[in-house]
């Protein structure tokens, strides 16, 4: 991992001054092509983004072990940060915003992330206060920049749940460049590690093109092209689920009948014409078009049976029998096109003044028809209490109905400005960001203005230290989750949810093991947000369903660290640490934690070579995390809604997530100590046979609970089975680069 800009604050150069009328330059990075201003901003390196081994993608894994980012699943590419949920995080490719899909409910549908590792030249993320060329979101900036190869190249992948391939070309004159990539991944043998008799057949596939044309110093073109195609098909047949405690070990067994069969089809394109006339100037239009089709058809019907058993294992005890049919037949398109205009104007090497403004138009065409049926011993639930004996005359209801048919087509229009300074005060050095944005929906009729500011200073100090502060207004910009109530109509009453935030952070770098070697880096950080306007929402796996009301507030805290360094000489590695909390009052009831409550978390991203045989490459992942509320409301109010009250009756939190992942990596050829020889082998640049080990200790996880019920008693028990995830999985990799 590369350090950002206000890091290589350390680093200020002084150029002398040769003439009266010359400006002193504050160098805080070297000028490099793709530089950021954001004070608040980490930058990955794109080769660790390929070394490090995952499940869903290399880029999001490497931003899970950073101390603010915290995700408890590891077949899911998305993550929470700072107490927010899945939904508060922007993600850009080349300044393009993305969306994830919106229909998922659980990680095992999510498939591979956007973000392909093997195009990455440039990540920076941002865990809050960020500035304000990033839109309207809560938590965190992501932004990835593609790169552009500068000769022919062939690599790829090839692995037991996939691969990729990708290309690369560049004309003589480096005029024209274009990188293309494909990817292809079925799950199949990891989910096979869940205890649980399931057909699966997981499949994923998407298509990416980067391609690029300098037709002069001052005129460039360049096209961004995405196609992903996932399809989940599961056919579930039994499963055993065994919970409790040692006193009074219970087990869940459940007979499935039915299938599942859900459909992801996301397309995107984007066309830039940038013109730099000058040193000073630089002008970019993006014109960017995005449709996510998706669909999520199922039809499960199950009989349980919940046990108690002694000892010795033997059933004593039957709590609650029944059957449980759940069914949706829900359709989604949504389709956002439109154009941004952005310039930056740099007066001197230490200014920068940039502006920009997009349009968008939006399309979003929804049909959902979602409902769930539970029988216990015999009757349906929700239903009121009857004495035994008596007649029960009670109407036969659903646990809950969600139908509606939305179709809306609103305009979004935004636009920022911010302004970039160094200079010195005194023999201090100082970096000031700031700048604001506003945007306005034409759904909700409602503007939003968005104040952002950040202020570094380097005392002229022994002590390397570089001391931050950043803040501002930040909101949750309504789309097509936040607008759908719990009926499945949109609410056009729905209004942005706000967030006050600041971030005060230090960066300490200090030299261990002798100036030859790169000086380790320890950043603290302490935040605060203030929030309002809050739209309640229940978490269940990794789907988000929220109350379509803005009625709740609340308020997030927390401290993070990191110490990074080269542990050992020449690669990189990091230590994580945070404690964090958020809570919210839900109608003026009082404070109690949200659910994405994380607490404490601590991870590791740690790399290893044999120093007699360099060749011999290991990298470790390491994640311990507080188990976040358990998620899922335990009952349902008359009109079958979930009761988000309940919250104040009961909390539980799932159990600590624990994983280590181990990647082993034999270096064959590459271009330092072990340079191919041969007619054949000189054509490989890289060749390399890697042994991946996911969940290294068999550590039986937990993603959230689901509740059976027990109604013979008054009032009705509830009882929280757990939902684990994926086992030990051994994966074998072949990588080659041409």
């Amino acid at each position: 991992m590369k350090t950002s800009p206000r890091s290589q604050a350390v680093n200020v150069l002084f150029l002398p001054v040769a003439k009266e009328n010359e400006i002193q330059e504050v160098v805080f990075q070297k000028r490099a092509k793709r530089t950021t201003n954001d004070l608040t901003s980490v930058e990955i390196s794109a080769k660790e983004a390929q070394t490090v081994i995952s499940l869903g993608g290399g880029v999001e894994s490497l931003i899970k072990s950073l101390p603010s980012v915290n995700s408890n699943a590891e077949l899911s590419s998305q993550y929470m940060v700072r107490g927010g949920n899945y939904d508060e995080n922007l993600i850009y490719i080349n300044d393009i915003e993305l969306y994830r899909p919106f229909l998922v409910r659980n990680s095992l549908q999510e498939g591979m992330s956007i973000i392909n590792p093997d195009m990455v030249s440039t990540i920076n993320f941002s865990a809050g206060g960020f500035e304000p060329r990033y839109g309207d979101k809560m938590s965190s900036a992501l932004n990835i920049y593609y790169r552009q190869p500068e000769k022919f190249e062939l690599s790829g992948e090839a692995g037991l749940i996939g691969g990729r391939l990708t290309t690369g070309f560049a004309s003589k004159d480096k005029k024209l460049t274009g990188l293309i990539s494909g990817r292809y991944r079925n799950t199949n043998l990891v989910l096979n590690t869940l205890n649980e008799d399931t057909d699966f057949n997981p499949q994923y596939f998407d298509l990416q093109s980067y391609l690029n044309y300098q037709f002069n110093e001052k005129w460039s073109l360049s096209f961004l092209g995405y196609f992903a195609k996932n399809d989940y098909k599961m056919v579930p047949k039994q499963k055993e689920v065994d919970f409790g405690s040692l006193q009074r070990p219970l087990r869940l067994t459940v007979f499935y009948n039915g299938q599942e069969d859900d459909e992801y089809k996301n397309i995107m394109g984007t066309v830039s014409v940038n013109f730099k006339p000058n040193k000073k100037w630089q002008f970019t239009l993006d014109n960017f078009a995005y449709q996510n089709r998706e669909r999520e058809y199922y039809s499960l019907a199950s009989g349980y049976i919940l046990e108690a058993f002694d000892e010795e294992g033997n059933p004593v005890a039957g709590y609650d029998a029944g059957g449980q049919i759940d069914h949706a037949r829900n359709d989604l398109l949504v389709r956002v096109v439109g154009s941004q205009f952005r310039t930056k104007f740099s007066p001197d090497v230490n200014t920068d003044i940039e502006v920009g403004a997009k349009f968008e138009r939006e399309t979003i065409k929804d049909f959902t028809n979602e409902w769930q049926f539970v029988d216990s011993i015999g009757y349906s639930t929700p239903r009121d209490f009857v004495i035994p004996g008596q007649l029960d005359t009670s109407d036969l209801n659903l646990k809950f109905n969600i139908a509606g048919q939305n179709n809306i087509s609103p305009t979004r229009i935004s636009a920022y400005a911010q302004f970039s300074k160094k200079f010195y005060w005194g023999n201090n050095r100082v970096f000031v960001n700031g700048g604001a944005r506003m945007q306005n929906w034409s759904f909700n009729k409602q503007t939003l203005f968005s104040p952002r500011a950040q202020i570094a200073i380097k005392p002229n100090w022994d002590m390397d230290m570089l001391f931050r502060i950043s803040g501002g207004v930040y909101y949750q910009a309504p789309f097509y989750k936040e607008i759908k109530d719990l009926t499945g109509a949109f609410n056009p009453n729905i209004e942005a949810q706000k967030s006050y935030q600041i971030i005060i952070a230090n960066d300490y770098e200090f030299q261990v093991g002798g100036k030859d070697r790169k000086p380790f880096k320890l950043t603290t950080e302490a935040y605060y947000k203030k929030m309002e306007n809050l739209i309640p929402y229940y978490l269940d796996n990794v789907r988000i369903r929220y109350a379509g009301k803005n009625n709740s507030e609340g308020y997030a805290y927390g401290l993070d660290a990191r110490l990074f360094g080269q542990f050992v000489p020449g690669v990189d590695s990091w230590v994580s640490a945070s404690y964090a909390r958020v809570y919210e009052s839900i109608d003026g009831k009082g404070y109690i934690p949200r659910p994405t409550d994380q607490r404490f978390r601590f991870s590791m991203f740690y790399q290893d070579y044999m120093p007699k045989f360099p060749s011999m490459r290991v990298n470790l992942t390491l994640t311990f995390a507080s188990g976040i509320n358990s998620g899922t409301p335990v009952s349902f109010d008359s009109a079958g809604l979930p009761d988000y009250y309940a919250a104040y009756r009961y909390q539980k939190t799932l159990p600590s997530y624990k994983r280590v992942d181990i990647g082993l990596t034999k270096i064959f050829i590459d271009q330092k100590d072990n340079k191919a020889s041969g007619t054949f082998w000189k054509n490989f640049k890289e060749l390399s046979l890697g042994v991946q080990i996911f969940n290294a200790f068999n550590i039986n996880n937990t993603i959230a609970n689901q509740w059976v019920s027990d109604v013979s008693s008054s009032p009705s028990v509830y009882y929280p089975v757990p939902v684990r995830l994926t086992g030990r999985f051994f994966n074998v990799t072949l990588n080659f680069k041409l």
